[in-house]
């Protein structure tokens, strides 16, 4: 289906669409409108908008230059702890009635009283909130939870136990760590010891809410790091929680479900145990190799040796005869550039058969510490989200630049994807998918109008009418863009933008909407020469698909054949009736359908950022802080 009807702009779109097919770079979607409109093609910076071009001089901002600005970073600064006070516990050695209906004396509440008065002078720092549940669940229950008659009992050992292995999910040991007192049958200070119990339960109390906060939402709140993240918090109640250990014995079983419960999370923990109990990259390739077909390295059996000692089934079958009698040769022969191939393209390369310092960084250059990082990382980041992460959905993760669709699971679609520039970030958020539009009008963001469309509009302000765009008012109402006295604005502008339905509009032929703040969605492209690109962080921040079309099917539960029905009857949207999830995640660290671990490319230094953030967090922990 054309849109754009008349023969005046026919005729220069199939020559530029010939042009581009035989390789000449995109320049973007206003690119193409400006080969039509503007006077020529220009090679122009990737994006929807490149600046104006030189023959253009835009007068000086009405508002002194002001542009709308991206969220920014920010040096986390973690809660301070406070000191418990427990004056409200100490203000009566004999309470009145229990505030909590539910409580029970039992036989050690009068020893619980009568022990109170050992915390007058006590000394323990906790998080604000935890601090605060703590007295809360104490003076409506005025009982041991830790403890039984002279010591510790059963359930204070399966908690101690827990909150030994917090290194096994990725968290530090020394922040739940609790000293568990000695039991004598025969004290000989029978107040001291009483004392010292009472102090063990407040502490062991204290370290447990800490752990079950952080294996629930994790040690760092992520939207204070960063005006990219916006992740809703996962309520937690704390006082709950010690009612629950209270009155269960399984222990154990409590808290570690307080993790999520999902199996890329345990994948990532099974990673985590077999990397801290290997030896550091016992093989090292060198990292700037390269080496063609035909040519000799004494690097090349390292690297086949690494190839082959993480073949999975289905590369073993095809690939493992020619790896094992190869194994020890120096020559890239042609025999070996399939094998070459077929691991490039499994880590998201092109698969031309060149090994250069890519290749080599996917299979050998990164240490054992930084895949720990990346894997520590990804399970704090995944306390971020839901325990369960639903099924249907659709999950995005921006370092691998790819989109999958998984049901039941099952990936049933993946697409190569393009996000946003490091300068134009995608944002870490998940949603719900609502809608599909098919031939799509694309709303123009304002920070693209003020940053990168008005220094032009200044000096040309009709070639927003020329290019296919529509200019509306805050009424809805159309007005010409030459109309509008663009230099009397700077970063607010009263007038809306958008590009109708084309074959160069910026979205492609569809859209795939999850309404949130970030104005960011899934849609087509007419740039398809990016996807043949291995770094496709190369958007204004909206996530580009290889293969909407499948994805649209996927989401709307259909066929391929019914999505290309839809698009020949021009623009219409479709609601999405199911209930579908869209994370736009971001990993380093990542288990693909089978469990494996697949790691990437920091794109935008988060990880370095959350480590900070981390770092941060461990400071105030730390007993000598």
């Amino acid at each position: 289906m054309k849109f754009l009807r008349n023969k005046a702009t026919v005729i220069p779109l199939v020559a530029i669409t010939a042009t581009l097919a035989l390789g000449v770079p995109h320049a973007g979607a206003q690119g193409l409108l400006e080969m039509l409109f503007g006077g020529g093609v220009k090679r122009a910076p990737q994006g929807e908008f490149p600046p104006p071009p030189p023959k253009y001089k835009p007068k000086a901002p009405a508002a002194g230059g002001v542009k709308i600005s991206s969220p920014s970073y920010y040096t986390y600064k973690a809660d301070r702890l406070v000191r418990i006070d427990f004056s409200a516990l100490t203000a009566a050695s004999q309470p009145a009635t229990p505030q909590d209906a539910a409580f029970v004396p039992s036989a050690t509440g009068a020893a619980f009283r009568d022990a109170i008065a050992g915390l007058g002078d006590y000394e323990l720092y906790a998080e604000p909130d935890v601090a605060k549940a703590l007295i809360a669940y104490y003076s409506a229950n005025p009982d041991f939870i830790w403890v039984t008659g002279s010591g510790p009992n059963n359930r204070a050992q399966d908690a101690v136990r827990v909150l030994g292995e917090a290194a096994s999910y990725g968290l530090t040991p020394a922040d739940y760590t609790v000293e568990v007192p000695t039991t004598s049958a025969s004290p000989a200070d029978a107040n001291a010891q009483l004392k010292e119990l009472v102090r063990f339960e407040m502490a062991l109390s204290a370290r447990v809410l800490r752990y079950a906060h952080d294996a629930q939402n994790g040690r760092v709140e992520p939207n204070r790091m960063t005006g990219y993240y916006d992740l809703p918090a996962k309520p937690l109640d704390l006082v709950g929680v010690l009612k629950t250990l209270a009155h269960t014995q399984e222990v154990r079983t409590y808290l570690e479900s307080r993790h999520p419960q999902n199996p890329e999370y345990q994948a990532l923990r099974v990673e985590l145990e077999s990397l801290q109990a290997s030896a550091e990259n016992e093989i090292v390739v060198d990292p700037k190799l390269l080496l063609k077909p035909g040519e000799t390295s004494s690097e090349l059996p390292k690297l086949l040796k690494l190839i082959a000692r993480n073949l999975d089934d289905e590369m073993g079958g095809t690939y493992g005869e020619v790896l094992a009698r190869l194994a020890a040769s120096d020559v890239y022969v042609p025999e070996l550039v399939p094998v070459i191939k077929a691991v490039q393209q499994k880590q998201g390369m092109k698969g031309d058969g060149v090994i250069g310092p890519r290749t080599v960084a996917a299979l050998a250059g990164t240490s054992k510490a930084d895949r720990l990082l990346k894997v520590q990382v990804a399970l704090e980041e995944l306390r971020w989200l839901p325990s369960d992460l639903g099924s249907p959905r659709v999950f995005i993760n921006q370092p691998a630049f790819t989109a999958s669709y998984i049901d039941n699971g099952q990936e049933q679609l993946k697409t190569r994807a393009v996000i946003g520039r490091t300068t134009n970030q995608t944002a870490f958020f998940y949603d719900q998918i609502k809608q599909v539009d098919f031939h799509p009008y694309w709303g123009v963001p304002q920070s693209i109008i003020v940053n990168e469309m008005l220094p032009r509009l200044r000096s040309d302000p009709g070639y927003l009418d020329r290019a296919g765009y529509e200019v509306t008012d805050a009424k809805g109402k159309r007005i010409p863009s030459s109309a509008v006295n663009w230099g009397a604005y700077g970063s607010n502008i009263p007038y809306n933008v958008r590009q109708q339905p084309s074959e160069a509009n910026a979205l492609g032929e569809l859209k795939i909407l999850f309404p949130n703040k970030h104005a960011i969605y899934m849609h087509d492209t007419p740039q398809k020469s990016f996807f043949k690109q291995d770094m496709r962080a190369l958007s204004h921040g909206c996530v580009r698909l290889q293969d909407p079309r499948g994805m649209a099917a996927a989401v709307l539960g259909t066929s391929v054949d019914y999505v290309a029905e839809k698009l020949k009857h021009g623009h219409s949207s479709e609601d999405v009736t199911r209930k579908i999830p869209v994370y736009v995640a971001y990993f380093t660290a990542w288990p693909d359908m089978s469990g494996k671990v697949e790691y990437f490319n920091d794109v935008y230094d988060r990880d370095s950022r959350l480590k900070q953030a981390l770092d941060a967090t461990e400071a105030v922990r730390s007993p000598s802080s």
